[in-house]
């Protein structure tokens, strides 16, 4: 017997823009139509997502929002970074769109979140996920770390999770490096999205510097590769940077 089931309806300027991504990320386009109305649905499992298109709309102003409960929000992070690395060549984490790593949050639900080209928030989150507390043996910037996910990736507000690492790593100077590169590397992260990049890269270039016995990198793989594709994302801006340069006219 069928259940209810809901399947929003979410903007974008054109349907060219957000079809390719999600199709980047294992769904498929389950149907499309051009008249009278630019309208197209996409699938992948359980997740449906339906798109209209309107061409004055401007991604950066969007509302849509959407949760997506699964069994194991790492396993579907993992999925839709291969497929964004095969089709794009990397994992955008700045601008739109963008993808955030899984994290826990302060007082809400963990997961991790994917901005669409329409600027849609897709929240991805695990069944059962109240948005557990890091455990005091995790240390202190665990804490600092699920606080600033909270306004950061919750919330979109990067300058507040921003502030919040900076601080945390400031008072926090005795924590063990495995416990201050993560929080480095979200340091990196965040800086990248709002554009300071090289404040960037002074963050990882701290976190390459820090002496890791081998059980930590193991323990901080995730890390240390996320750490890895921003540096790759901040040589290539800077490569940008000074080709333009190189072209612009000079006065």
């Amino acid at each position: 017997m069928r259940t209810e089931s809901t399947i929003p309806g979410l903007p974008c300027r054109d349907l060219d823009d957000v079809l390719p991504f999600y199709t980047a990320l294992g769904f498929d386009v389950t149907y499309r139509q051009e008249r009278p109305n630019p309208y197209a649905a996409v699938r992948r499992g359980g997740i449906e997502l339906h798109f209209f298109a309107v061409p004055t709309f401007d991604p950066a102003d969007s509302m849509g929002s959407v949760v997506v409960l699964v069994p194991d929000t790492e396993a579907l992070h993992a999925a839709f970074a291969a497929g964004l690395r095969g089709a794009f060549g990397r994992v955008p984490a700045s601008g739109i769109p963008r993808m955030t790593r899984p994290r826990r949050k302060q007082g809400t639900t963990g997961g991790f979140t994917v901005v669409d080209p329409g600027g849609n928030w897709l929240r991805i989150s695990g069944y059962g996920d109240a948005g557990d507390e890091p455990a005091a043996s995790e240390g202190r910037l665990a804490r600092v770390m699920a606080a600033a996910a909270r306004q950061a990736d919750a919330r979109g507000d990067a300058a507040a999770g921003i502030r919040i690492l900076e601080t945390g790593l400031a008072r926090h100077t005795d924590a063990p490096p495995a416990q201050r590169l993560p929080a480095l590397v979200y340091l990196a992260e965040l800086r990248w999205r709002t554009g300071a990049r090289d404040a960037a890269a002074a963050a990882l270039t701290e976190a390459g510097a820090m002496e890791l016995s081998a059980a930590d990198r193991e323990a901080l793989a995730a890390d240390l590769a996320s750490a890895a594709e921003l540096a790759a994302d901040l040589a290539s801006a800077a490569e940008l940077a000074a080709d333009l340069g190189t072209a612009l006219p000079r006065s």
